[in-house]
């Protein structure tokens, strides 16, 4: 039985891929989430564990990345995207982008990590 999403995460609906989107949900929370649908559990008195995690993760980062600080981090989840769920963002939220003004790493990697939420929730349907 895999292991219950914890209660303080919010559920993988296109209202909280817009809240990531539009930085209503805090880092930590998006960080939170996609640790939990990469495999990432962590106990509080043994602290992370990564059994659940694919080799290929395991390897790079045995404890998981903060995905809006780590260009690497990122990149590797931007790669893991199957290329036909590349546009996610726009088929399934309609989302057209930032505008030129708004590209800054911190939202260009919170619309990546949407789009990989939407590959994880689109694979597991």
């Amino acid at each position: 039985m895999p292991d219950p999403m914890p209660s303080e995460l919010p559920p993988l609906t296109n209202d909280t891929c817009w809240a990531i989107l539009n930085d209503q949900l805090d880092d930590a929370t998006v960080n939170q989430l996609v640790w939990y649908y990469l495999g990432y559990r962590n106990n509080p008195a043994t602290g992370w564990n990564a059994a659940n995690v694919t080799s290929d993760w395991q390897q790079d980062y045995p404890t998981p990345p903060n995905f809006i600080e780590s260009r690497p981090a990122t990149v590797k989840l931007t790669r893991s995207i199957p290329k036909d769920h590349k546009q996610l963002l726009k088929e399934e939220l309609g989302f057209a982008g930032y505008k030129v003004d708004e590209l800054i790493p911190r939202k260009t990697r919170r619309a990546t990590i949407v789009n990989w939420l939407l590959s994880y929730r689109k694979s597991k349907s």
